[in-house]
């Protein structure tokens, strides 16, 4: 009980405190990491692989169980024409496979086991880079508390605006794509690249780019029009020049 209530206490603390920073101005945001690593090619690649491991332990379990089975059905069928140290003998095989089979699943399955300690090794390098990006990303922006909306922090509401998880998504993605251009394409990247956090940091502005590109999108689909029906026009107009001359 008293437990309970120091960790209600906190909860109770940390709410305040955020109330209270966001009330002064303070910028807060949040990210879900799992979303983010199931948008990492490197991630989902190397989490199939795993989840390929995970399929072939659950199919060597099976055969096993299977074995095991067979095994008791034929003690089961011939008990009768058995003797007592010949059924203790097959009783005890079938118990020692069965203990292997346990052990075997905890050594693959386990709370200490290859999934989970391969998960954690598969995760844990990817788990830093997005640290990193969220750390150069709060303070390229001015965030004072970033949170992991996938974590044991209970989160009630949040708004879409404060989710910086596309954007970390994003400063990776860009990580990887410099690592395959040249200077020049390197310079245009940049120049692309604040424009788009110009956009992302303005709401507005990004409603405006949409609107020029909407009509942008309509000139050159009027143009296209225009072209076509001129051609049209002139066809038709070869076509009676032709018959005149027939």
């Amino acid at each position: 009980m008293k437990k309970q209530f120091s960790l209600l206490f906190w909860v109770l603390l940390s709410a305040t405190q955020l109330i209270t920073a966001q009330s002064r101005g303070i910028k807060v945001g949040y990210i879900d990491m799992e979303y983010i690593l199931d948008k990492v090619p490197s991630y989902a690649e190397a989490k199939n692989q795993l989840e390929q491991k995970a399929e072939k332990w659950k199919q060597e379990i099976e055969t096993k169980k299977n074995d095991i089975a067979k095994l008791k059905e034929a003690l089961k069928t011939e008990r009768v024409l058995l003797t007592k140290e010949l059924i203790e003998e097959r009783e005890e095989e079938i118990a020692f496979q069965e203990k292997e089979l346990i052990d075997y699943q905890q050594k693959r399955f386990g709370p200490n086991g290859d999934l989970i300690v391969q998960k954690a090794t598969l995760v844990k390098p990817i788990q830093d880079q997005v640290f990193n990006a969220v750390q150069d990303l709060a303070e390229a922006r001015k965030y004072d508390y970033v949170f992991d909306k996938s974590s044991d922090l209970t989160m009630l509401f949040a708004a879409k605006k404060h989710d910086l998880s596309d954007r970390v998504i994003s400063v990776l993605t860009r990580a990887e794509r410099r690592q395959q251009m040249s200077k020049k394409q390197l310079k245009e990247e940049e120049a692309k690249e604040k424009l788009e956090d110009m956009m992302a940091d303005n709401p507005e502005m990004t409603e405006r780019q949409k609107q020029m590109e909407e009509r942008k999108a309509a000139r050159l689909k009027l143009i296209e029009y225009k072209k076509a029906a001129a051609e049209a026009r002139k066809k038709e107009a070869d076509e009676k020049r032709k018959q005149q001359l027939e």
